[in-house]
């Protein structure tokens, strides 16, 4: 009795258990209801009287020892599994693509605009978008009751009304020729906001390209010729531009600009009201009284000046119909400027 339990000894010990297989073999051979020690302690009524207590001592601490070794390989295969199984991700679900995002297209055409200018030495230059009433009105020559100054077409931020929402990037002009002598040729995209009721052609918020260049004997001549290469740059070599006469309280002649519709190529159709031409925007020789309000002798100094709304270019380079779009964050319309690099 006392040989067999110590070779049922030696075999627990040297029993494999790196796998639930063996484990459960180990189970079944050794402490199953059926197993060799369950057999054993049933062989201990043959054993002489006087030894049965010390061989039931033996049985016992084998019985311990071969439950010790199963629970000990138990809970290493019960890590092993946990470990490679709980990662937070279930392996047999199908893979999910990637998906890489894409540029918004009023980031892709100020991008664009931008370097159009910069390769005829425009840089870019920025500004606060909370202004205060000098930089947004008094110094671009807007007269007290002008329009643009009540509450129905400007978002005030004070009661005194010196604190808004800057209605155009012509508020970075006057700044960069307050802090900078001639010669200045820059563009400044940004956002601005006016008060009005949002359709599929307006927007309380939208963005704007302004450029500015002052230097000595600046001719509307050079206005021109700027606004011609650019346009031609942006929409094509086959574009028209036109300029038709216009008013704007800081620039003086002042002029809009109109390209050929890029829709029906200049026949007429709803986009261009059967006219053949879409405005742009709008430009003109700067006010000698703008220059003198930011510290420019006008007598010396001269300069075009050109805006344009980012929304307006976007629209009619891509024949986007409705403004809304742009804000809406609509994923099926955006997918669309994937490809445009």
């Amino acid at each position: 009795m006392v040989e067999n339990i110590q070779r049922v000894a030696q075999e627990i010990e040297a029993a494999p258990l790196g796998n639930t297989a063996e484990l459960e073999q180990f189970r079944i051979t050794y402490i199953g209801r059926k197993g060799q020690i369950a057999a054993l302690f049933d062989d201990l009524k043959t054993v002489a009287p006087e030894q049965r207590r010390e061989v039931g001592q033996q049985l016992n601490q084998l019985k311990n020892r071969a439950q010790e070794r199963f629970d000990q390989a138990q809970e290493q295969l019960s890590n092993v599994t946990e470990n490679t199984t709980n990662t937070g991700f279930d392996f047999t679900l199908p893979t999910i693509p990637n998906t890489l995002g894409t540029r918004h297209p009023l980031s892709l055409v100020r991008r664009e605009i931008v370097r159009i200018f910069e390769r005829i030495g425009f840089n870019v230059a920025e500004g606060p978008e909370i202004e205060d009433d000098f930089h947004n009105f008094t110094a671009l020559n807007f007269p007290e009751n002008h329009p643009a100054r009540e509450m129905q077409d400007t978002f005030f931020l004070s009661e005194d009304k010196n604190r808004l929402l800057r209605t155009h990037t012509s508020t970075v002009q006057v700044r960069l020729m307050e802090n900078n002598q001639p010669p200045l040729r820059s563009i400044m995209p940004g956002r601005v906001y006016r008060n009005e009721a949002i359709s599929a052609r307006a927007h309380m918020v939208f963005h704007q390209v302004e450029g500015l260049y002052v230097n000595k004997g600046v001719s509307f001549k050079d206005l021109k010729e700027t606004l011609y290469y650019f346009a031609k740059e942006l929409f094509g070599q086959d574009t028209k531009v036109r300029f038709r006469p216009s008013f704007f309280p800081f620039t003086e002649p002042s002029a809009e600009i109109d390209i050929s519709c890029l829709i029906c190529k200049g026949d007429g159709c709803n986009i261009c009201k059967q006219t053949g031409w879409v405005e742009i925007g709008g430009s003109g020789m700067v006010d000698p009284a703008v220059l003198e309000n930011c510290g420019i002798d006008s007598k010396v100094y001269s300069g075009f000046a050109f805006g344009m709304g980012i929304e307006r270019i976007t629209m009619l380079k891509y024949q986007i119909r409705d403004l809304r779009l742009f804000t809406e964050n609509d994923v099926r319309f955006l997918r669309q400027f994937e490809g445009v690099i």
